[in-house]
């Protein structure tokens, strides 16, 4: 599969209410994504802020991997902006549904005129630059529109056109759906002469961003849009994580991508963006690789995927056991031996019962909270073992009185 993965944590994640990072914090992301390997970084839109520039500016002069890209509007200033960052990449979008085209006063054929300038200048300023052109809330705009614009868009200069679910509107297998927009969109930009390579954007607001972004890559298209945590505009869009997990898992791309820095990339990226990572988030949350019930603990704890379709290793994590009120003796036994206790019948059940009365609470007990467990519990037999002795001796005898 000839593939691109481009991160948007840096520019649509940002679009998230309240997340802004730090330059430094940029720039530890982004080391990060290179060390995961995905091909681009959307790093900002310049044009927004003074700090975004100079975030974008430094990002591309760090010599990573991956390309950095910078986002623009149809506009000379934008692009000059943009450019000036020494980006590799740049994103230029403007809207062609026809509501939007009366907002702004102008017809079809002025906006593609516009469309198709900014992307000639853009081109001959920096021939190896990678262009994409996004005819935002491309799924809810007139088809015909969206296909003139990115037909002039290709000859212009643009090499991606990118096809943004921008509300989150597509739902697979119906009569509107991501495969086929792409595939239609394909085939009537061929018609043109126009062979671009085609991207996804799929925003989450019907929680089927993944869904639809892999509808995209099976109807033809090569890149696909993610950010850390699906950060961005309302629900997010798709998950970098999990696509990359499908992806290697599924889809053919094993050892393309290090997964196993996922970890330390969500936990960085979700500390500075003061938004947890969901306990039960598909491949980085807390519970994504834990097993609970005592069936499926009894099974995992022989092969994990019983009860996983994804080996953890994958994305550098471990399966795990949670005690709680739902567990059985196999699981409260699997975690005494991983602390080398060796309990009896009688002991492993008193620790199973004591573990489902904290699990009645609403906790679970960690290996570091067995140890206590096990520490009282022995305690508390050696002080029952001292009683029944105690009672087994009998009454003391009276002191006898008397003189001899």
């Amino acid at each position: 599969m000839n593939l691109t993965i481009l991160d948007t944590t840096l520019r649509e994640g940002e679009q998230t209410p309240g997340v802004c990072f730090d330059v430094h914090i940029k720039l530890a992301i982004a080391d990060l994504l290179a060390r995961v390997g995905v091909e681009v970084i959307e790093a900002g839109h310049p044009a927004v802020t003074e700090e975004i520039r100079r975030a974008v500016t430094l990002l591309a002069a760090r010599g990573l991997g991956p390309r950095v890209g910078a986002h623009a509007r149809s506009l000379k200033s934008d692009v000059d902006l943009a450019l000036a960052c020494g980006v590799g990449f740049l994103g230029v979008f403007y809207c062609v549904a026809d509501e939007r085209l009366e907002d702004h006063r102008q017809t079809l054929t002025r906006a593609v005129d516009r469309i198709a300038r900014v992307i000639a200048y853009a081109r001959e300023r920096r021939p190896d630059l990678w262009i994409r052109y996004t005819p935002e809330d491309t799924v809810r705009s007139p088809f015909e529109n969206v296909l003139t614009a990115a037909a002039a868009a290709v000859q212009a200069g643009a090499d991606i056109i990118s096809v943004a679910d921008t509300t989150g509107f597509l739902i697979p297998g119906t009569g509107r759906d991501m495969y086929g927009f792409v595939s239609r969109l394909r085939d009537g930009l061929a018609a043109r002469g126009a062979f671009p390579k085609i991207a996804v954007h799929c925003h989450n607001d019907r929680g089927l961003a993944l869904a639809n972004a892999l509808d995209g890559l099976r109807a033809g298209a090569e890149i696909v849009d993610a950010s850390i945590l699906g950060l961005g505009e309302r629900a997010g869009i798709v998950d970098l994580a999990t696509l990359l997990a499908v992806l290697a898992h599924d889809f053919g791309e094993a050892g393309r991508w290090d997964l196993t820095v996922l970890p330390e990339l969500y936990d960085l990226a979700s500390r500075y963006a003061r938004v947890p990572v969901p306990a039960h988030f598909p491949v980085t949350g807390r519970n994504a690789f834990t097993h609970c019930a005592g069936i499926h603990t009894q099974a995992a704890t022989r092969n994990p995927l019983h009860y996983q379709s994804l080996p953890a290793e994958l994305v550098g994590r471990k399966s795990e056991i949670a005690l709680d009120h739902m567990s059985g003796l196999a699981s409260v036994r699997y975690c005494l031996e991983l602390l080398g206790i060796e309990a009896g019948e009688e002991l492993a059940r008193a620790v199973l019962r004591r573990v489902k009365e904290v699990g009645q609470t609403g906790r679970t007990v960690d290996l570091a909270e067995l140890k206590y467990v096990v520490r009282a519990l022995e305690a508390s037999e050696g002080e029952s073992r001292d009683e029944a002795a105690a009672t087994s001796l009998g009454p003391e005898p009276e002191e006898k009185t008397g003189t001899c």
